[in-house]
């Protein structure tokens, strides 16, 4: 295994959106030819160590994993007060997240290392938002997964058939997806004709991924690693399945 990373810079392809947007790419370079790409959409805080780390542990499964940008400017910071500022900007102006999404699956999809006709997208905290959100455009993608994602719909977003598999993996005491928000996403993505599935871990909550979120710090919020490597096993079998 040779694994190696390289910094991209990219812009959107339609509009102003906002930019440049700076990404990293992860790939094995013992591997021949174009593989499936996997986009990795980080949590609140921006594109860090920890997304940087999922998308080397896929590049060593033989994806080429890219870890992306949707705030632009490379932007990430460790200050939750400056992060949720952040968040909150963006998620006011969806459309312009979904754009920015698309961006970022374009960028990959260009790339030497990618087989452009099999892609996914993975996301944690409001990155689940995000991948759920480029799902939602009705982009040409094989799957989209969430990690303790945010899941409702946008105002703006497009009124078409999802054709990306979608799982979401959810911890049942997040409080910032609720029971009832779980039940619209659900019909939501039936009404959309999705292929959709829904893993819920029972007393679990929200970051339940993240190590550095500490049980009881939070209520609603802690690291589970049961819940971790449950959700791992489930995200490395539907790769397996929409990229084949």
């Amino acid at each position: 295994m040779d694994l190696r990373s390289m910094e991209i810079r990219y812009d959107g392809r339609k509009g102003d959106i906002g930019g440049p947007f700076i990404g990293t790419l992860h790939w094995d370079a013992e591997l021949e030819g174009p593989r499936p790409g996997v986009l990795v959409a980080p949590a609140f805080r921006g594109r860090a160590q920890f997304e940087e780390q999922r998308a080397q542990e896929l590049a060593a499964l033989g994806y080429v994993g890219f870890a992306i940008d949707y705030y632009g400017q490379g932007w990430s910071t460790t200050d939750p007060t400056e992060a949720h500022a952040a968040k909150d900007r963006l998620d006011a102006d969806r459309a312009t997240l979904a754009a920015r999404m698309v961006a970022a699956l374009a960028t990959l999809k260009a790339q030497g290392q990618v087989d452009a006709e099999r892609t996914a997208a993975i996301g944690y905290c409001f990155g689940g938002k995000a991948v759920l959100d480029l799902a939602r455009e009705g982009v040409e993608i094989g799957g989209v997964a969430t990690f303790h994602g945010i899941l409702d719909r946008a105002e703006t977003a497009p009124e078409m058939k999802i054709v990306a598999d979608v799982l979401v993996m959810h911890g049942w005491d997040d409080p910032l997806a609720k029971p009832e928000s779980v039940q619209a996403f659900g019909r939501e993505m039936t009404e959309r004709g999705a292929k959709w599935q829904l893993h819920a871990y029972g007393n679990t909550g929200h970051a339940f991924t993240n190590p550095a979120a500490k049980p009881g710090a939070q209520p609603g919020f802690g690291f589970d690693v049961k819940a971790t490597a449950r959700s791992w096993r489930a995200l490395v079998d539907f790769l397996t399945e929409v990229l084949r």
